[in-house]
């Protein structure tokens, strides 16, 4: 079944940052601004007493309670402005920059994780492995694992139950757009196995060179015809005549081959799950 499009916006960020005598200027909350309906989303740090002196503690642990109440009653914006002229000077604001969101919960998480406090590593249970195409391709290309060190550890979306032969990269290129904005962190899922008919896959064109050539997300589609003209058909009596990999944008061309070409001119890697970073 084809998915549709998640939609996205753009929203800004701040950074909260707290400046204590002799201590290192720390980032300690993330705001993330929502234009449309004026809302401020809001995470901090609850760690205190671990990066402040007693007497600082309690303040600091009724931040969120009255930054809240402060939002609601003024709305987002002018929470912001109100902000950058009562803070103290233990408090300072930075602007983080513009980001594309789909989910500003999730958008606000990974804000945190890259610029505030990043979680505890958990593998396959918070985090999937990071890799290159070329180190996925080599793990999962040959449907044998071969020992492959990850990049690094990429937060996976809350709720989202984690299996071992999950991972993340980054995809380059237009042709899934708007799905898949070019440079986006995706989240992929290796061993496909049934039928692919409309998945989104990420393919390793053989032969091809040049690692913007030699790996592609598209939309895998198969025509068929049954190898039996009895009455009654079975699923194992048709074969495939074309495998056709879509693109999404129609500015691109798709990509035909014949059933013999698997393994010959492309290989399955994993199937797309979801996006998890749009460039900025």
């Amino acid at each position: 079944m084809t998915r549709a499009p998640i939609p996205t916006q753009s929203a800004s960020f701040s950074l909260l940052q707290l400046a204590l005598p002799a201590r290192a200027v720390l980032n300690i909350g993330v705001f993330l601004f929502d234009p449309t309906t004026d809302w401020l989303y809001v995470k901090l740090r609850s760690d205190w007493s671990g990066i402040a002196d007693p007497d600082d503690v309690e303040v600091l642990e009724r931040l969120g309670e009255d930054f809240e109440a402060k939002i609601g009653e003024m709305g987002g914006a002018a929470f912001l402005r109100s902000l950058e002229d009562t803070l103290s000077n233990s408090l300072l604001i930075q602007e983080g920059g513009v980001v594309m969101v789909s989910g500003f919960e999730k958008a606000l998480e990974r804000l945190y994780e890259s610029h505030v406090q990043r979680t505890e590593v958990m593998p396959f249970v918070t985090h999937v492995p990071l890799y290159s195409l070329r180190a996925a391709a080599t793990r999962f290309g040959e449907d044998l694992e071969v020992e492959v060190e990850a990049e690094d550890w990429v937060l996976a979306p809350p709720r989202l139950k984690l299996h071992r032969n999950m991972f993340a990269a980054r995809v380059v290129g237009r042709s899934m757009e708007p799905l898949i904005p070019d440079g986006s962190l995706c989240l992929f899922r290796a061993g496909v196995v049934g039928s692919r008919h409309g998945m989104r896959l990420l393919i390793q064109r053989i032969g091809a060179t040049g690692s913007s050539a030699e790996f592609t997300v598209k939309e895998y589609t198969s025509e068929k015809k049954y190898s039996s003209e009895k009455e009654e058909r079975v699923d194992d009596q048709w074969e495939h005549t074309r495998i056709i990999l879509k693109p999404l944008n129609h500015k691109f061309e798709a990509m035909v081959f014949g059933p013999e070409d698997e393994h010959k001119q492309f290989r399955v890697i994993a199937e797309f799950v979801q996006v998890l970073e749009e460039p900025v």
